[in-house]
């Protein structure tokens, strides 16, 4: 059972102030904090230093509160969460040389799983750099390849760049855009901007035309279609009460991405659940995709998919609506359209009569076979699918769940029950490890209401992340993180196991994580059965600190289970 923490738990700072009055003195950090806000921005993440206290300073004058993480790849996974809580573009702060550097992972993390993210690096001046060259390393360099846009600031000109920032990064499909920041450019005078910060744009319908006509003559014809929905619809205003009224009204089961879950609600007859990393889910739903007669992509990116979904339907009766051209090359479609997913199904569907949609209930037989699948087996003893289940029926209605990579992280995907987009955080493009314990911090501080976030994290993970436990406990704010506890980095120990290989390098020593949480100034538990396991959660709904449980599997539990 639980124990409580021997000392206070650190309370979050007073609120920061509200934007200071356009007419004061500003500076060119100025500019750039106060457009953040206009974007509606209220937090920033970073580790601080030299080069981006004037920087750091301006944030907090302007109404947007930094919060210290303990390394900058969690912080930039707070700015996500921060970012899925509101809407806003997160922001993380970095300093010069090792700060950047150690950005490198989340900003690649924030390209591949389309986060609006904006770095904002503290810089050398270029003066001093030419004879000075401690800690000096080409920040633009390194983060190029990886964000929509870098942008060195200039004195004067810090308005306009900011814009393009924010516009980039929220513009269709999201993605990281950075900043250098110079010393004295942030602290240089600046006017500010006359004009509001620009709208984002609206997403537009396909054009009307002989495309659109065969289109809609393939919807009118089909008998056996299927919605394949990804995580385009995460970013645009009513694609998801848009795909929601076409399922229903039409009777068209809906697969999903792991990032797109809960897009149709799960308990939703029609709901096929989250796919893309489980050999055991593929092979129930790969074969019904073969059968449709329509396949329509809403929002789809195949960033999320394993390599067995290449090309996995017949692409002369596949329909597509993205956000951008597909460059991935990992399926087709007869007829493809860069456009507003909402807007896309309303024109293809507008006027269209319900008809019969699989005559021979393949789909009913799908869901059934996957509940089966993943289901509690006939004698199952206690292991991760017990343990993930359990948390899964007990998780209040509105919790923010996040999930590491892992094994635990593709069989929780496919277990865990989402009834809207949004309620699963997790790494899916890159699949990196250490985002679920900041995406957790990030959410217990940015979402306003609603139950305390939960954490499903593997020992290997928080190991990576275990400093991230002090902030979680300094933000004030009530989670829950439950670490599955084998002492392996099992993913890959199953994957030696499949080919025949010796464990090499997957093994570690068990922590005794409820010992070191009470040691920070959480709340710690273990959990070893089904009961301890329940008491365990309840008790920390209730509590009003961050509580950690420690949930003992046996080794080697995942096999035959993803």
């Amino acid at each position: 059972m639980s124990d409580a923490p021997s000392a206070a738990t650190s309370s979050l700072p007073a609120p920061a102030p509200a934007a200071r009055a356009d007419t004061a003195p500003a500076t060119s950090a100025d500019i750039i904090a106060r457009r953040l806000r206009e974007a509606g921005v209220r937090h920033a993440f970073g580790v601080p230093g030299g080069e981006v206290l004037g920087l750091i300073a301006a944030l907090e004058r302007n109404g947007i509160r930094f919060h210290l993480a303990r390394h900058e790849n969690a912080a930039g996974f707070m700015a996500e969460a921060a970012w899925h809580a509101t809407g806003a573009p997160g922001v993380l702060v970095a300093t010069v040389g090792p700060g950047l550097a150690n950005a490198v992972n989340v900003t690649a993390n924030a390209q591949q799983d389309r986060v609006p993210l904006i770095v904002i690096s503290g810089r050398i001046p270029e003066a001093e750099a030419l004879t000075y060259s401690h800690q000096v390393m080409d920040h633009q360099a390194v983060l190029r390849p990886l964000a929509k846009a870098s942008f060195e600031a200039r004195a004067g000109a810090c308005g306009p760049m900011i814009d393009k920032a924010i516009r980039l990064a929220l513009d269709p499909r999201p993605g990281p855009v950075h900043i250098d920041l110079p010393i004295p450019v942030a602290t240089a005078p600046e006017t500010p901007p006359a004009a509001p910060l620009r709208p984002a744009q609206r997403p537009a319908a396909p054009a009307p035309g002989p495309d659109l006509d065969r289109a809609r003559a393939m919807f009118a014809a089909a008998r056996r279609p299927v919605i394949l929905a990804g995580l385009d619809l995460l970013t645009e205003p009513d694609a998801v009460e848009t795909l929601r009224a076409v399922a229903r009204a039409h009777a068209i089961p809906v697969l999903t991405t792991y990032k797109a879950k809960g897009a149709l609600p799960e308990d939703d007859p029609l709901s096929l659940g989250g796919h893309g990393l489980s050999p055991r889910s593929d092979a129930i739903v790969l074969p019904l995709l073969a059968q449709a007669d329509l396949v329509i992509c809403a929002g789809y990116d195949p960033i999320e998919m394993r390599a067995g979904w290449r090309a996995p339907w017949d692409a002369s009766v596949a329909l597509e609506f993205a956000a951008a051209p597909d460059r991935q090359f990992l399926h087709a479609a007869a007829l493809s359209w860069t456009c507003g997913v909402g807007p896309g199904l309303a024109a293809l569907t507008e006027g269209q009569a319900p008809a019969e949609s699989w005559p021979g209930g393949e789909p009913a037989a799908a869901r059934a076979a996957l509940a089966e699948a993943f289901g509690a087996r006939p004698g199952e003893g206690w292991g991760p699918g017990a343990a993930l289940r359990l948390l899964d029926r007990m998780k209040p209605a509105g919790t923010v769940t996040t999930v590491d990579s892992g094994a635990h992280r593709i069989l929780l995907s496919q277990v865990w029950t989402c009834d809207a987009p949004g309620a699963l955080l997790q790494s899916s493009g890159l699949c990196t490890m250490g985002c679920a314990l900041p995406l957790a911090a990030g959410t217990a501080l940015a979402a306003e209401g609603g139950p305390p976030p939960l954490c499903v994290i593997g020992d290997g993970c928080l190991d990576m992340t275990l400093g991230e436990l002090a902030t979680l406990r300094d933000l004030g704010r009530p989670a829950v993180v439950a670490v599955l506890v084998d002492g392996s980095l099992e993913l890959i120990a199953l994957k030696q196991r499949r080919d025949g290989l010796a464990p090499a390098g997957v093994a570690f020593g068990r922590t005794d994580y409820a010992a070191v949480a009470r040691a920070m100034g959480l709340r710690g538990a273990v959990a070893t059965g089904p009961e301890a396991l329940s008491a365990a959660y309840a008790e920390a709904l209730e509590a009003p600190v961050p509580t950690v449980i420690a949930i003992e599997i046996p080794p080697g539990a995942y096999d035959g289970l993803i």
